[in-house]
């Protein structure tokens, strides 16, 4: 299984909410720095609500997240590729998530697809979404 796990500097409880809007999904696991149990492992107070680790779950997939412990640059060396044949759930989603995003290409037909589209959300993640045309 291919998955993917993106790194947040701070805000990735804020995202997990956004993208479990967008697509429906379900946060099925989220840990936070406070819920280390080990006590020789100490946690400054302002970093216990951080997400150490996440799984957000839908339609068979999962995505993995957590804030890092250092500065991360988003957006800078990956995508997440979603390709579902349901247009509207695809539209429902690029909505959400192209408020306060940089669009690199707007949700629209193609030579190779009903709809395709990318762009950078606010939290410097990059998103793909193709809707595959039927002869595709």
């Amino acid at each position: 299984m291919f998955g993917h796990y993106l790194m947040f500097n701070g805000d990735c409880a804020e995202a997990l909410k956004a993208y479990a809007a967008a697509w429906g999904a379900e946060i099925s696991e989220c840990r936070t720095y406070g819920d280390i149990p080990n006590p020789g492992f100490p946690v400054p107070d302002e970093q216990r609500n951080r997400v150490l680790h996440a799984r957000l779950t839908w339609q068979g997939g999962e995505l993995l997240c957590a804030d890092a412990g250092r500065t991360v640059q988003g957006g800078s060396n990956m995508y997440v590729s979603i390709t579902l044949p349901d247009e509207s759930a695809v539209r429902h989603a690029w909505g959400l998530l192209a408020e306060d995003a940089t669009v690199y290409m707007e949700l629209a037909p193609t030579f190779f697809a009903t709809a395709h589209g990318s762009l950078q959300d606010r939290f410097g993640v990059n998103w793909m979404f193709t809707v595959p045309s039927e002869t595709v």
